[in-house]
């Protein structure tokens, strides 16, 4: 299993944290660093804020030289599919190559509502990616695309530079629901397939509707990249990761008592000492895990990204 570190961006991570995150990454050998694109603070709480994801990632791009960088996602409500597009490309170039581009539809209306983005119904959200989708992927693969949807109009878009990476960059599509749409979207534009949370079964029947999409649109479901995120708190002993959960719990507002919050967490969570850490992570392997996102929601706890890299990871080679 491949792992990389998840970062919410919103919760007031600033440069310097930025900078130590991407370090010690680089260093302990994970292979990306991501973070949510979000313009808005954790729900329920002000005064922490978020920089730009896009920007911020073109910086992490010129400091770093060997992790994946990327969004988890870019909502299509907030760039136009050719900004997004162009976004990435950007990044990928002052990489030399490890971009990723996860989108999806947007959902956190009092988000849109504060910033100015017009929020749309769920099914004319949906429609907007299904769009932008297919002009992100043909921006970065045709010499010219022409586009005349309902949303979005192009004329002989000439996309220049072109990504690093041929064909293009991985793209990255998902959720816990994959019905029709987007079983047919993954199918046809995806490279890899994300799920958020969620036990092994459940985990495992999203990847079998998801390698159908693939198969559906004639390409080898094999092919598709099945992933997951999800939050970790790991301590080198029980009593260790319980003052890590109890950190967590006091910054969290909707989090209720601590003994529902511990029960919410541990349903589908990476927890406990590194033995029960690398168990649970075994169950997710054979559920068909080939990365795993690891959401480090205690941004500044640099000494357990270390601990799950030499003492958790390693144990789930065979």
């Amino acid at each position: 299993m491949r792992a990389c570190v998840m970062i919410e961006g919103q919760q007031g991570v600033a440069w310097r944290d930025w900078c130590e995150l991407a370090d010690a990454c680089e260093q302990f050998g994970f292979e990306g660093l991501f973070r949510s694109d979000h313009y808005f603070s954790a729900r329920g709480v002000s005064g922490r804020g978020s920089t730009d994801a896009w920007t911020l990632l073109g910086g992490l791009a010129a400091r770093t030289s060997r992790i994946r960088l990327g969004t988890l996602v870019s909502p299509v409500t907030f760039r136009q599919p050719a900004l997004l597009a162009k976004a990435a490309t950007t990044v990928d170039e002052i990489s030399d190559g490890r971009v990723e581009v996860g989108m999806g539809a947007g959902w956190w209306e009092e988000e849109h509502t504060q910033f100015g983005f017009p929020f749309f119904d769920v099914h004319e959200r949906w429609a907007r990616l299904e769009e932008a989708v297919q002009i992100v992927h043909c921006l970065w693969t045709e010499d010219r695309f022409s586009f005349d949807g309902k949303y979005y109009r192009l004329d002989a878009a000439e996309f220049l530079p072109k990504p690093v990476q041929r064909p293009h960059p991985p793209l990255i599509l998902g959720g816990k629901a994959v019905g029709p749409r987007m079983q047919r979207l993954v199918g046809r534009y995806a490279d890899e397939f994300n799920t958020v949370g969620g036990t092994p079964d459940d985990v495992a029947g999203r990847f079998a509707r998801a390698r159908a999409g693939f198969e559906a649109e004639g390409r080898d479901p094999s092919s598709l990249v099945t992933s997951m995120m999800t939050w970790f708190f790991v301590g080198r002993t029980e009593d260790e990761y319980f003052e890590k959960l109890r950190r967590a719990h006091a910054i969290d507002p909707d989090a209720g008592s601590f003994e529902d919050y511990r029960v919410e967490i541990e349903r589908d969570c990476i927890v406990g000492s590194s033995g029960r850490a690398v168990a649970r992570l075994r169950e997710y392997a054979d559920a068909g895990v080939q990365r795993m996102f690891l959401n480090l929601e205690l941004y500044d706890d640099l000494e357990m990204l270390e601990l799950v890299a030499n003492d958790v990871l390693p144990r789930l080679d065979p």
